[in-house]
């Protein structure tokens, strides 16, 4: 395999806060990386880094081999990186298709609107929600907005997808119907950084683990390993195993 990303000695400060502190990792091609961490522990800081809506105050973002971390969000989507949002903003007043729509008009994608929207059409049905495709967007439930932030950044044709807690207020048979879409992008050679709180869902899909806590990452490894190390279950957990 080979590397899609290299993240070297990332910090972002906001005044006095340390957000995210000289996190370093890499993730290989088709590989799922789930992050995890307490609450303000940086995590959807992390991705935005990577991302482009956030820039480090120190430390370099590395793409396909090339150093982006000067480059705008949007340059970074055209060049192959599609993210979902944990705060959840459609389009309002567009339908679920036209909502999708934009993603491809706003990606690596060519051609006019009328593709878009056919390729819109796929990636609704992969989400389970090609049967909302003429509602509008902002009629739908919280788990529908969660698989439509997921359909928009698909439709990006994303070589490396950031998820920040797709899963969250899903039930168990969504959940899995999610896992089962993520795991059907790996398998076409999409990587995938996953931000998730539900730590059943995260073991059985990633790869790796990635803790973070405080911003300083204190755990990168195999997921059984990692949900077993001292360090990690007293900062996620509040507790000592004995």
């Amino acid at each position: 395999m080979s590397t899609i990303l290299e993240i070297c000695h990332a910090t972002r400060r906001f005044a006095g806060l340390v957000a995210v502190n000289d996190v370093s990792f890499t993730l290989e091609q088709g590989e799922i990386l789930g992050i995890i961490g307490p609450n303000g522990a940086g995590k959807t800081t992390l991705i935005s880094l990577v991302s482009g809506t956030l820039a480090p105050s120190s430390g370099d973002i590395v793409f396909e081999g090339q150093s982006i971390t000067k480059l705008p969000a949007y340059r970074r989507a055209r060049l192959g990186i599609g993210r979902t949002f944990q705060i959840m903003r459609p389009f309002p007043g567009l339908s679920v298709l036209d909502n999708v729509a934009v993603g491809a008009l706003f990606g690596r994608n060519e051609g006019g609107l009328a593709e878009a929207r056919e390729r819109a059409r796929g990636h609704l049905d992969s989400v389970g929600l090609a049967r909302f495709a003429s509602q509008r967007a902002d009629e739908l439930g919280g788990p529908g907005r969660k698989r439509l932030e997921l359909a928009k950044a698909l439709a990006m044709q994303p070589k490396l997808l950031l998820c920040d807690e797709v899963m969250a207020g899903l039930n168990h048979v969504e959940i899995d119907e999610v896992i089962g879409v993520i795991r059907k992008l790996r398998d076409s050679g999409i990587s995938i950084l996953v931000i998730e709180h539900v730590i059943k869902a995260i073991k059985s899909l990633s790869d790796r683990l990635l803790v973070l806590h405080h911003g300083v990452k204190i755990a990168d490894g195999a997921p059984d390993a990692v949900l077993a190390d001292h360090t990690v279950v007293e900062a996620y957990l509040g507790r000592r195993r004995s």
